[in-house]
């Protein structure tokens, strides 16, 4: 049975999902939901797939799992990947990396995507306060994983893990809402690494930049 994923090429979250399963060997069904149309928003869409009206959304025969995290964690289990960490540490810590990263990290750096690319789209006035608030939040963060990467490959061990993937996640519109990451070097050569070292990584960034920049064309919008 084909497994479905949901979700619109434009999104890093999706791009998690598409990367990871790249990487572990496994083959998706791909269904577009189109977030600029409000594809998601839908009443068929919240009551079947997700109440909130968010994608990815994964369909694996009776079995709906929505959460970019908690789809690569199910797929990760098909295969015994070790995405998931070779040790019993590394998991832990794997895990450890993922909640950090949805707590900390990726909801900061959504907060700037919708003040300065989901606003400018929609031509909505910027709430900068929030703007300062989210980027003294991402800085600090980006404090902790500079010094963690100082001599370091990957996030956890000696491997491409879960750790990795959920943190390079907001690089997708790194450029389109000016995530201040420049400012830190080791985390810039350890996502440098990352698109080098992993095909599945430089493609799917292709994917999000084809999307986002042919969407914004459409619209007359320049960031």
């Amino acid at each position: 049975m084909t497994i479905k994923i949901y979700g619109d090429a434009g999104s890093g979250s999706l791009r998690r999902v598409n990367a990871a399963a790249k990487i572990m060997g496994i083959e998706l069904e791909r269904v577009t939901v189109d977030l600029f149309k409000g594809e998601s928003q839908t009443d068929a869409f919240k009551s079947r797939l997700n109440p909130h009206g968010l994608t990815p959304v994964l369909e694996d025969g009776d079995i709906i799992i929505y959460e970019a995290s908690a789809i690569n964690l199910y797929l990760a289990d098909k295969v015994n990947s070790p995405l998931v960490g070779t040790t019993q540490e590394e998991r832990f810590q794997v895990l450890q990396w993922m909640f950090w990263s949805g707590e900390q990290w990726r909801t900061f750096t959504t907060t700037i995507f919708d003040e300065r690319v989901g606003k400018t789209v929609m031509g909505v006035a910027k709430n900068e306060s929030l703007i300062t608030f989210a980027e003294g939040k991402i800085r600090a963060a980006a404090d902790v994983l500079d010094r963690h990467l100082e001599g370091r490959k990957f996030m956890v061990g000696n491997a491409l893990t879960f750790a990795d993937i959920d943190i390079a996640a907001p690089f997708s519109q790194i450029d389109r809402a000016r995530f201040p990451f420049k400012e830190y070097p080791n985390l810039i050569a350890w996502h440098d690494n990352l698109l080098q070292s992993f095909p599945a990584w430089a493609e799917t960034k292709a994917e999000v930049d084809n999307r986002m920049e042919s969407f914004l064309a459409s619209v007359g919008v320049k960031l």
